[in-house]
């Protein structure tokens, strides 16, 4: 019995949050050693239950044998080549936090030559795009809705934060 694509791709998508909180707290550490100061730590938690709940309402909401839409599927999988690029792009500063260091220039190279905030671009994109891969054009509204609730809120504390350092 193969395992259904469903569950390989949200698995997938599972691994790489995982593999990139795990890559956020480093960095986030590493940061604060060298002076960073944390800016709006009360959103962290419910972002992280946001993407969790996201990938857990598709596994219980889309039946396991639904057929994805494999465009919208490559469609995902470019918008992860655009997550690497801001990964590159931002290095040892990338997190999931609202980390700035004192007198340090922002970020100008890569995507952040074109956009302020192209990494939650790219998360609007991905929330919305993988449940409609397979369907589930309620679970892309409700959690597109949510997300953008949240990033509105991260956005403000964010542009705060770095004005100094614009």
């Amino acid at each position: 019995m193969s395992v259904p694509p469903l569950y390989w791709i949200v698995g997938f998508v599972a691994a790489q949050r995982i593999a990139e909180a795990i890559y956020a707290e480093r960095n986030a550490r590493a940061l604060r050693r060298r002076g960073a100061r944390e800016h709006a730590s009360v959103q962290h938690p419910f972002f992280i239950a946001l993407h969790a709940a996201w990938l857990l309402a598709m596994l219980l909401f889309i039946p396991p044998a639904t057929v994805p839409n494999w465009a919208l599927v490559g469609a995902f999988a470019v918008v992860q080549v655009a997550r690497l690029w801001v990964l590159f792009a931002l290095g040892p500063r990338w997190t999931t936090r609202v980390l700035v260091l004192p007198g340090v220039p922002l970020v100008r190279s890569g995507p952040y030559r074109f956009m302020r905030h192209p990494n939650y671009a790219i998360v609007a994109i991905e929330i919305a795009l993988l449940p409609l891969a397979f369907g589930a054009l309620r679970l892309a509204i409700v959690f597109t809705i949510l997300n953008a609730a949240l990033l509105a809120w991260r956005v403000r504390a964010e542009d705060a934060a770095l004005t100094d350092a614009r």
